[in-house]
């Protein structure tokens, strides 16, 4: 599944919560907040090869939920449910927020 996901994918559920599921602890809701399409690495033979446009995305989660750099599972009512490489970025005004690159 992780494979056919594009920047768009993401970029329409921009403000939508999707479910997380940390090991050991209760799942809770996290907010879309961004989805950005990343330049592809010329050096790394990132020309137009026809493969997906390098993208990441970030979610906001509460900022009294920390959580370490791992693979966690998500929901969302559209999307389904799948797995993620989220790492933490740091904090702004309104939660902790957390990373995911796609390549």
């Amino acid at each position: 599944m992780l494979g056919t996901f594009t920047v768009e994918t993401f970029g329409r559920r921009l403000g939508e919560r999707f479910r997380i599921h940390p090991q050991g602890a209760p799942p809770y809701d996290v907010t879309l907040i961004e989805a950005t399409a990343l330049a592809r690495d010329a050096g790394r033979g990132g020309g137009d090869d026809g493969g997906r446009t390098p993208f990441s995305i970030v979610f906001r989660a509460p900022a009294d939920r920390l959580l370490p750099q791992q693979i966690y599972r998500l929901d969302h009512d559209a999307i389904g449910t799948f797995e993620i490489f989220l790492v933490p970025i740091g904090p702004d005004r309104e939660g902790m927020r957390y990373e995911a690159v796609f390549t």
